[in-house]
């Protein structure tokens, strides 16, 4: 693996990192409209990456089936869906702002709950940056080093966010600021183990790459629908979560079209 595949790794989980260390520098809970207006932005980040450096580029691997290059985004997709719809009946886990746990009945403390809620978020993530890290290493024609650093980037700006919400409620519900921080760290710290596991399995992975692409892409959107878009649209005011997505989006189209 060459240094410029581990930074484009460990991009993201910094983002995570730099969000969880908000917690030393703001005082008191997040502000609720600032919570909506960085869930909105994580949000659009999403969905633009899932598009531009997922989709499109899954049906492109398979442009060789000709009318039929759709199918393996289709199918990736629903099985993207479906698996995190199996991870959210089967691990507990506790929303922001939520009172009740999802998942099966668990003795888990609140805060563990909150973590692994973020943790699922972080997968299909770590996951999208590991397969197309593992399609440049592999000197597939269709992604670049450049496209690649672009996800990277993107789903970075979105983890700053990200980290921030996780650390600073944590705070807020009795935490001291470094376990904030270390948990806020460790909800992230699954993206670059999956993206590294996934490029290790480069020679596995490749004839598979439309399908794994649309994979993660249907798992990251499982995640905005399932929960980032209900909780940026909450309480008065939830315009300001959509603004910040229509930011977040623009800003991650514009990376990977100028990158890409």
């Amino acid at each position: 693996m060459t240094k410029e595949m581990m930074v484009g790794i460990l991009i993201p989980f910094a983002g995570t990192t730099l969000g969880a260390a908000c917690v030393f520098f703001m005082r008191g809970a997040m502000n609720q409209l600032v919570q909506r207006a960085l869930t909105g932005f994580a949000a659009g980040v999403m969905v633009a990456a899932s598009v531009w450096s997922l989709l499109i580029p899954a049906m492109e691997q398979a442009e060789g089936m000709g009318t039929w290059s759709f199918l393996p985004a289709v199918i990736g997709f629903w099985l993207g869906i479906l698996f995190l719809l199996l991870l959210d009946r089967a691990v507990p886990h506790l929303h922001m702002n939520s009172k009740e746990a999802e998942g099966p009945k668990s003795s888990l403390q609140r805060t563990t709950m909150l973590v692994l809620a973020v943790t699922l978020h972080n997968l299909p993530e770590g996951m999208a940056v590991g397969v197309v890290y593992a399609g440049f290493q592999a000197g597939n024609a269709g992604i670049t080093a450049l496209g690649a650093l672009a996800l990277s980037l993107g789903i970075a700006i979105q983890n700053f966010p990200e980290g921030a919400i996780i650390s600073m409620p944590l705070r807020a519900e009795g935490a001291s600021k470094t376990q904030s921080f270390i948990y806020g760290v460790l909800s992230g710290a699954v993206e670059p183990v999956g993206a590294l596991l996934t490029i290790l399995a480069a020679h596995y992975v490749i004839p598979f790459l439309p399908y794994l692409l649309s994979f993660a892409a249907g798992a990251m959107l499982y995640v905005v629908v399932e929960e980032l878009i209900p909780e940026m649209s909450e309480g008065q005011h939830s315009n300001i979560g959509t603004i910040l997505f229509a930011a977040g989006f623009t800003v991650m189209m514009a990376l990977d079209v100028a990158l890409g």
